[in-house]
């Protein structure tokens, strides 16, 4: 499958009864380990890239950012949709050319947010943040391929629960071109309702604690559900076990775990 037709079957994988389930992996094996589970597409998650790099989320570059991503396309045959962040580009143009980077990449996919990195300003004016997702649309879906945009809205995660901003946001960002909308950090049932029912377009949900289950987000329409840097954390949380159990303990009880992760890579890598 070209990447032209990845990016078509990734967009119809948003318009289906069911969610789509988006695992976020960090490096070419997590990406197929996920695949050969059944998973039907990938996407980056910038928190466990920036992990696997021994920095705090949002620690890398754009080069960084695209060359991680066409790892992670290479990985599989599946679709993949990379979260570039800001867009590594506070004006619009800059956005543009992160987006015609990002296709030349062969993703089928990107993430475009709306929070600026700056602790003073956290959130980009709503007329810049729309002008922004205008900018990646237009590339986006300019030329042979139709690169799924999805538009972030980030108040949520960045303490700013104003749920009617953030609809005003996704609203705008749909008119602006978007495919696929995403509020981070939205944990209430009435809260996501109240996003799925305002627009038009798919909806993705992050699975967080306290978010409801896949089957009750499936039943007020939520189309896509991620995961970021959970299962990233996962095996990190794991691996500091591990660790801890054999330098303060000087035991093994690390390979109960380990044989499940020897079954796994053997299904996963043969």
């Amino acid at each position: 499958m070209d990447q032209a037709a990845k990016a078509a079957h990734f967009l119809e994988l948003h318009h289906r009864d069911a969610p789509l389930l988006l695992p976020n992996p960090w490096d070419p094996g997590s990406a197929k380990l996920f695949a050969s589970i059944g998973f039907e597409a990938l996407a980056t998650t910038s928190s466990g890239h920036s992990a696997a790099l021994g920095r705090l989320d949002g620690g890398v570059t754009r080069e960084e950012a695209l060359g991680h991503a066409a790892v992670i396309v290479e990985a599989t045959p599946l679709p993949v949709s990379a979260d570039l962040e800001k867009g590594f580009a506070d004006e619009p143009a800059g956005v543009a050319e992160t987006v015609r980077l990002a296709i030349e990449e062969g993703l089928a996919g990107c993430s475009v947010e709306d929070f600026t990195g700056r602790d003073n300003q956290p959130i980009y004016d709503a007329g810049l943040a729309a002008d922004r997702v205008a900018a990646a649309a237009e590339t986006a879906h300019t030329g042979p391929v139709h690169l799924v945009l999805t538009a972030r809205a980030e108040n949520h995660l960045h303490n700013r629960s104003d749920l009617a901003d953030t609809i005003t946001r996704l609203q705008s960002f749909q008119e602006k071109g978007a495919d696929v909308l995403y509020a981070p950090g939205l944990t209430e049932m009435d809260d996501i309702r109240a996003v799925v029912e305002s627009v038009d377009l798919p909806v993705n949900v992050l699975a967080l604690p306290g978010v409801p289950r896949v089957s009750e987000l499936a039943e007020v329409g939520v189309k896509r559900i991620s995961v970021g840097g959970g299962f990233s954390l996962v095996g990190l949380a794991a691996v500091a076990e591990a660790a801890r159990e054999f330098l303060n303990e000087g035991t093994y009880r690390f390979w109960r775990t380990a044989s499940a992760g020897v079954a796994a890579r053997d299904a996963a890598f043969s």
